[in-house]
């Protein structure tokens, strides 16, 4: 394990910092969906809304906390091992169920949030989904599928916010969005506009500082050529300083 001394300006944009008891963060994922068909890279992002406490007219990935749901739903196919074991690594109950609810709860929130369905066609409509955003999901005619989804950073909220997420930070090439259900984004929606942005130009949108770096680490992935084995970087605070270490 590596580690150095991070100093950006917090992995959340959330609240003030002088609580005197610290939260603990609850495990979510977000999801980086990469259109790699012209010669530069494109990332979709969505604008928050502005009325919401979390982040408001933010540009961000589609994502949120893991739900029961997750790990009852089926998937067409497991996640890559490598994959798999990076997402276990340094948590308190490592498991393949694990690994699997975060990558499932990723794909569950970027359907409920941009109506774009991560998966396979052609298989049926999987059965007996849970109720709820799955049993949507399910009527779409797509499967989810997580042999294509890569892990490209882990990032911890730092203490004294009133918020605080252990957020994994997935990815996934375009190709593999396999339906689409209109209407999901809307003014009144959690996120308001759905924009694909060529990666060379995401700086100029208002982002979170965290979303800022996993940028940056998808562009060194991307020329890494994404490489299944490779070290992820790991974003939280440690003794007071803000470290970035390697999984």
């Amino acid at each position: 394990m590596h580690a150095r001394i991070w100093r950006g300006r917090g992995l959340s944009a959330a609240g003030p910092k002088g609580a005197t008891h610290s939260v603990r963060p609850r495990d979510a994922a977000t999801l980086i969906i990469v259109d790699g068909s012209g010669s530069d890279p494109r990332v979709l992002m969505g604008m928050r809304h502005a009325g919401h406490a979390f982040m408001p007219g933010k540009f961000v990935f589609p994502g949120g906390r893991i739900e029961a749901a997750d790990r009852r739903m089926s998937a067409a196919r497991a996640l890559d091992l490598n994959v798999e074991a990076k997402l276990n690594a340094r948590v308190r109950r490592p498991s393949p169920t694990f690994a699997r609810a975060i990558a499932m709860a990723a794909i569950r929130e970027t359907f409920e949030e941009t109506g774009l369905a991560i998966g396979v066609s052609g298989l049926g409509a999987p059965e007996n989904p849970p109720p709820g955003a799955w049993t949507r999901f399910a009527a779409t005619g797509v499967t989810p599928s997580l042999d294509a989804i890569d892990f490209l950073v882990r990032a911890i909220t730092p203490p004294g916010r009133p918020r605080r997420f252990d957020a994994r930070f997935l990815m996934v090439d375009a190709r593999h969005i396999a339906g689409r259900v209109d209407g999901v984004v809307h003014p009144g929606a959690e996120l308001v506009e759905l924009v694909w942005t060529p990666l060379n130009e995401t700086r100029r949108l208002d982002l979170p500082d965290i979303t800022r770096r996993a940028l940056d680490d998808l562009a060194l992935a991307l020329e890494g050529g994404l490489d299944r084995g490779r070290r992820r970087p790991f974003y939280r605070e440690q003794r007071g300083k803000r470290v970035r270490e390697e999984l």
